[in-house]
């Protein structure tokens, strides 16, 4: 496991969102404080605000994906489809390892839970849970990118 999805692993184990975890695996790289990182993404848990639909892990990567290698010019039409084309990539990648992007299917649900309060962090959520793989997967998906693409 590479040291970007370990983190990742270890913000999620901490209570941190997937979203959260994954761009905070980054913040160092961003040259943002981990708690800025953290509050910019944190609606985007549980599949965007737990209505589990794409999962936090693949939001928090396309997050800092777009921080560290993303345009500000909105004319810059080159740079934007580059971008989009980076986002794709990823995602790309994230689905190929694990099926799918969508949260309520990477964990089995029918249906949202109905409900925007978060599950308490127990042992038995964790067990049943494939979301602290999914963060780390989603780190390594983006730090490899990064390493293969470094300009």
């Amino acid at each position: 496991m590479s040291e970007k999805a370990a983190r990742a692993r270890e913000l999620f184990l901490q209570g941190y969102n997937c979203a959260q975890s994954v761009a905070g695996a980054f913040a160092e790289e961003m040259h943002l404080p981990l708690d800025t990182v953290t509050r910019m993404v944190s609606g985007f848990g549980g599949g965007f605000g737990r209505l589990r639909e794409v999962c936090g892990a693949v939001s928090g990567m396309t997050f800092a994906a777009s921080v560290l290698r993303g345009y500000c010019d909105p004319k810059a039409a080159g740079e934007k489809t580059q971008v989009y084309q980076m986002i794709q990539t990823l995602a790309g990648r994230f689905e190929a390892a694990n099926g799918t992007l969508i949260c309520r299917e990477l964990l089995h649900l029918d249906a949202p839970e109905g409900t925007p309060a978060a599950e308490p962090r127990t042992a038995e959520y964790y067990q049943r849970r494939p979301c602290a793989e999914l963060v780390a997967c989603a780190a390594q998906i983006l730090e490899d990118y990064l390493a293969e693409s470094a300009q």
